[in-house]
């Protein structure tokens, strides 16, 4: 860490450093954060521990990096960082180091966020609702995610998968009539009745028990391989991919499709 942080500094020198990196704020590096953050988790996905290790390295740069432009401003250093992540794993711990007794994950998880709500009303914030705390810089679907389940430890769900498949098959009905309206140019809640749909998508993946950041890697992942796969069987029969019908592009995915 002593070596990484070095190297952060030497990166951020004004007089010596690189010109990129000096450039950088905040603003600037968040964006590289969060891609990060989803490499690890594709890495992950793919289950290969040797790129999972780099993409860790790259994520950790990216706390160094934002750590270092705090310490510039004098406002925190990544000792402080460190040591506040300790603080806060310890404090919601208790079961584990300070001799609290939990019965399950399920008791965890509600000890957690009775934590996180004790944490938030320490610092002042007036907001007590069973939502708050929910960052809305997340990506959206994970936020539908993370709504959808603090609702749910008020008792606001429901019971299992069935009442929310026939709640999914209403709003695509719902969807298909404002598309019918859009033709005639009544449409005024498409966008409105798309975000109904894919909002109870989220939630029947969390009555499924699956996570639906990973279930859409998943689909983009087998779409992309598919599409690459007719693209190569395309150019091997020596024909250009954009250059065939419909119907001839549809064939090679079938064909593909039967091959996966």
């Amino acid at each position: 860490m002593k070596r990484l942080l070095a190297i952060m500094r030497a990166l951020r020198d004004k007089q010596t450093g690189c010109p990129w990196d000096i450039e950088q704020t905040f603003a600037s590096i968040a964006p590289y954060t969060i891609e990060e953050a989803y490499e690890v988790a594709d890495a992950i996905d793919r289950g290969d521990r040797q790129d999972l290790r780099e993409e860790l390295g790259d994520l950790l740069l990216q706390v160094v990096f934002h750590a270092q432009m705090a310490s510039e401003e004098d406002a925190f250093a990544f000792d402080d960082v460190v040591e506040a992540i300790c603080e806060k794993m310890i404090r919601r711990h208790p079961h584990v180091f300070a001799g609290a007794q939990i019965e399950n994950a399920s008791a965890q998880t509600a000890a957690w966020e009775a934590q996180k709500q004790a944490e938030r009303k320490a610092k002042g914030e007036q907001d007590d609702s069973a939502l708050a705390g929910i960052a809305r810089g997340l990506p959206e679907w994970q936020r539908a995610a993370k709504l959808q389940n603090r609702a749910a430890r008020t008792g606001f769900d429901w019971p299992d998968y069935r009442p929310v498949l026939a709640k999914l098959r209403e709003e695509l009905d719902e969807v298909e009539a404002e598309l019918a309206a859009r033709e005639v140019g009544a449409s005024a809640r498409l966008e409105e009745e798309l975000g109904d749909l894919l909002f109870v998508a989220v939630n029947l993946a969390r009555h499924a028990g699956v996570d639906p950041g990973s279930a859409l890697r998943r689909a983009n992942r087998k779409f992309e391989q598919r599409f690459r796969a007719m693209e190569r069987s395309a150019k091997d029969s020596g024909q250009v991919f954009s250059e065939l019908t419909l119907e001839q592009q549809e064939r090679l995915w079938q064909q593909v499709k039967q091959q996966d």
